[in-house]
């Protein structure tokens, strides 16, 4: 049996982008030809996109982690990597998209509604995009951003015109398979449908949709009974229907007091922001407009009990009908009672213009920097913590191995103005600064570090400015000195030992000499 899953946790991760590539063009006669290394590709997006095919979640709750591809890495010969590959998550017409907060991020309405649930990151540039006048060959490339990774909440609230509300075996179930094509499962027991109906009536020239909410009993507004997670389904409708059973056999009920009870639970439950009107309004279940059906008037005594409850109810302003799901008494009346209520409603939506948000323009301020610092403590000692979507998205970018990527780095955040922030916040030499939140990266901050690395004459891949030279005291030099004294005192006196020994190094003349007199 298919299983009906209405809300699920996905956990989305977009794709990582790949590395930018560090390369030397070499060809015949110009072993270096400048730098030719390709920026690295792009990661994939993971998309929620509306398909009419998809009915149910069941998909994601089985598989609730989704990652997009990977962004291949640049290449030689100014090869840029491949773009990872997008991921669509096909989800059902009418789909909500929340935080784990409760937050809502997207109502997916329509064919083709999309939402980018996690975005990609941004593949590093190569030495070749880095490349300038005064830095001609760099020893080093951008490092790809990992992906954005989340977990989102998919709550999926039907499109349906006029919901059917009722106790468990009042019917539902049997109205939508007698006035649609729908064919649900009927049975004589409670709680036979566990999963909401949908069925497409046709009255005259207007079509509409119907669905029933199962499970609804007293207490469903507070987790009783199934109606408590399907309530969600009837937020998006038009009209209520009431269906009340006139022959039910448990003597403790009858139609007043059941159509009571859903009243009062329609009362307690909150219609959430996630669907609003044209006019950005969300209408309170109670104050939509209703229809009572009295049915199974095919029995005798479920016709007693209509013709008895029937006045009572008109009373109380209710427009009534007397139906029979077996022999179709009186659902061509009750579907052109529903088809009124949705063609109003349809065309007050159409007169309503949509309430739409002024957009307002927020120009950067003068002093804007694009980010901030703040100190902290960290065991009595002071903290400096760099927040800012360019310095944490530099560092993710530097490849910590490499000197003069991180020279360039220091570069990169002495222009935007990270260091001279830090003096005005009362930094010094030695003190702990963190680019990022909690897992951000932990330097010792050296404000000596000149920047402008292009104009160092230092190899590839290195960086003078952080080549350790530390300068000799003068007890060190007087030290020195007086190593050097004894080592030539000591080698002098060598010497001068050999000498007295009788050891001589003679000439090649005189060896020469000595054979002939032999």
């Amino acid at each position: 049996m298919a299983t009906f899953v209405d809300r699920v946790v996905l956990h989305v991760s977009g794709g990582t982008g790949g590395h930018g590539c560090v390369s030397v063009h070499r060809e015949k006669f110009k072993p270096l030809g400048g730098p030719d290394g390709g920026n690295g590709g792009n990661g994939g997006d993971v998309i929620l996109r509306v398909d009419h095919q998809t009915t149910t979640l069941l998909d994601y709750h089985h598989a609730p982690h989704r990652h997009a591809t990977n962004g291949g890495p640049g290449m030689g010969d100014w090869r840029d990597g491949k773009n990872g590959e997008t991921l669509v998550l096909p989800v059902p017409d009418g789909t909500v998209v929340k935080s784990p907060d409760g937050e809502v991020l997207a109502d997916l309405v329509g064919e083709g509604a999309e939402f980018v649930a996690a975005a990609g990151g941004q593949g590093g540039l190569g030495n070749a995009a880095l490349s300038s006048p005064k830095r001609k060959a760099p020893g080093f490339a951008l490092l790809g951003i990992p992906g954005e990774s989340r977990d989102i909440v998919l709550e999926l609230k039907s499109i349906a015109d006029i919901a059917l509300v009722g106790f468990p075996s009042a019917g539902k179930s049997s109205l939508i398979a007698a006035m649609s094509a729908a064919r649900p499962k009927i049975a004589d027991y409670p709680f036979t449908t566990l999963v909401p109906n949908l069925g497409v009536v046709q009255a005259g020239d207007t079509r509409f949709t119907i669905a029933d909410v199962p499970g609804l009993i007293e207490g469903a507004s507070e987790g009783r009974g199934l109606g408590h997670d399907f309530l969600r389904h009837v937020e998006r409708c038009a009209a209520l229907v009431h269906v009340l059973d006139c022959a039910t056999l448990e003597a403790d009920r009858n139609p007043i007091a059941d159509l009571e009870v859903i009243e009062a639970e329609l009362d307690k439950y909150a219609v959430d922001m996630s669907y609003a009107g044209a006019d950005g309004e969300v209408v309170p279940l109670n104050q939509r407009p209703r229809l009572v059906v009295l049915n199974k008037v095919d029995m005798q005594d479920g016709r007693d009990m209509a013709e008895f409850v029937r006045p009572e109810l008109e009373q109380r302003g209710y427009r009534v009908f007397e139906v029979s799901a077996v022999t179709r008494e009186g659902l061509r009346e009750l579907g052109f009672a529903m088809a009124e209520i949705v063609e109003a409603a349809r065309e007050s939506v159409k007169a309503a213009p949509p309430k739409v948000k002024p957009a307002v323009l927020r120009p950067r301020a003068v002093n804007e920097t694009g980010f901030t610092i703040r100190r902290e403590e960290k065991g009595l000692q002071p903290l400096f913590r760099v927040r800012g979507d360019k310095p944490e998205r530099w560092v993710k970018q530097t490849d910590f191995t490499n000197d003069e990527a991180v020279g360039y780095l220091a570069d990169r955040l002495a222009r935007l103005g990270v260091e001279e922030k830090l003096f005005k916040s009362g930094a010094k030499p030695g003190d702990t600064v963190v680019i990022g939140g909690e897992d951000g990266v932990v330097f010792d901050w050296e404000p000596t570090m000149v920047g402008g690395a292009e104009l160092l004459a230092s190899p590839r891949g290195m960086d003078a400015r952080l080549e350790e030279f530390v300068r000799p005291t003068r007890a060190q030099k007087r030290e020195e000195y007086q190593e050097r004294k004894d080592a030539k005192a000591a080698a002098r006196a060598e010497l001068e030992a050999e000498r007295k020994a009788g050891i001589w190094t003679e000439s090649y003349g005189e060896q020469s000499g000595d054979d002939d007199d032999h």
